[in-house]
């Protein structure tokens, strides 16, 4: 079983390593570049140009790990649905923005607040949908149906729009993701979660092969909501919403620092940070792009190890390799 995992994987990564450099080429080839927002630190003035939207890549192999993972037998096709179907769904609403901004040549797609109601229309959808299997805060405890779904509806939300702040750095992203993915293989039993974290895995690697500092591609929205859909329903797959804590670790740091710097200022007039998310701040502070990239890796990874022994502890064990 898991040597076909493995090799589910290795192609994966092969496809999407070559499919990236096509993308890139192809882009290139057309004059289409990222726009850089004008309010971003000073330094990224020079990354003006470069290839984006490279989240397209794994959107359009996500169908296809879904069919390779049932083919092989790794997975029941209810159970694989229940984790691609959302990735696919949020991974739209992020090309929309992309392709909007790419139309207009702009760093501007869709409005916060179209973006934000298109975010709860899939995730509620998808949320409706899983919750007649009832939504798991650990293995063997259901939450009430009142209290589980607009958990649910808001952590998926919320991951969307955490993996997309979080991609502001060269790799940032894509690493973390690629962290969140192992610690999903090495936590659970369950066959169809394990090969879908597998493939993923396999393709925010590849992708990290041309986003790693410096930038041959960028992520997008395609690539930052399908990404923080993936990580949330590998969680449902796995019957352990409170797995989207550790998971989501650096995510939420990210994303918090951006509602406490948005706070601060429209209520006080005054900055908590230099600028947010907070790896920005750092950034800004004089710290250089990989170290910055290299350290919030190793945070969320220690992160992820040090909040998974705590819920070990507080459910008595039975949460690891459920």
């Amino acid at each position: 079983m898991k040597i076909k995992m493995l090799c589910l994987g290795l192609i994966f990564f092969a496809a999407a390593v070559f499919l990236e450099s096509l993308w890139i080429s192809l882009m290139r080839n057309f004059g289409l570049g990222e726009a850089i927002k004008d309010y971003g630190p000073a330094g990224h003035k020079k990354k003006k140009g470069t290839p984006g939207i490279g989240g397209i890549v794994a959107f359009t192999l996500s169908p296809v790990a879904a069919l390779a993972i049932c083919g092989n037998g790794l997975g029941g096709r209810r159970d694989v649905f229940v984790i691609w179907i959302f990735p696919l769904l949020a991974g739209l609403v992020g090309l929309a923005d992309d392709l909007l901004k790419a139309f207009r040549s702009s760093s501007e797609g869709l409005r916060s607040l179209q973006k934000l109601f298109l975010q709860l229309v899939v995730c509620s959808l998808w949320v409706y949908f899983v919750a007649r299997d009832g939504i798991f805060l650990v293995p063997g405890m259901i939450l009430p149906v009142k209290i589980g779904a607009p958990a649910l509806v808001f952590l998926a939300v919320a991951a969307l729009n955490a993996v997309n702040v979080t991609d502001g750095l060269d790799g940032l992203a894509a690493s973390a993701v690629a962290v969140s993915l192992m610690s999903v293989f090495l936590w659970t039993d369950k066959t169809p979660v394990l090969a879908s974290a597998a493939t993923g895995l396999a393709i925010a690697v590849a992708f990290l092969w041309h986003n790693s500092n410096p930038a041959l591609v960028f992520m997008g929205d395609a690539g930052s909501h399908l990404w923080g859909a993936l990580l949330v329903s590998l969680c449902v797959g796995a019957k352990s919403l409170a797995f989207v804590l550790p998971m989501g670790f650096i995510f939420a740091i990210e994303l918090a620092t951006s509602a406490i710097q948005i706070f601060t200022i429209r209520a006080f007039g005054k900055r908590i940070f230099r600028m947010s998310p907070l790896h920005h701040h750092f950034e800004i502070g004089g710290m250089k792009e990989p170290q910055i990239v290299a350290r919030f890796t190793i945070v969320h990874a220690a992160g992820i190890v040090a909040i998974l022994i705590f819920m070990e502890t507080l459910f008595e064990g039975g949460f690891l390799h459920v």
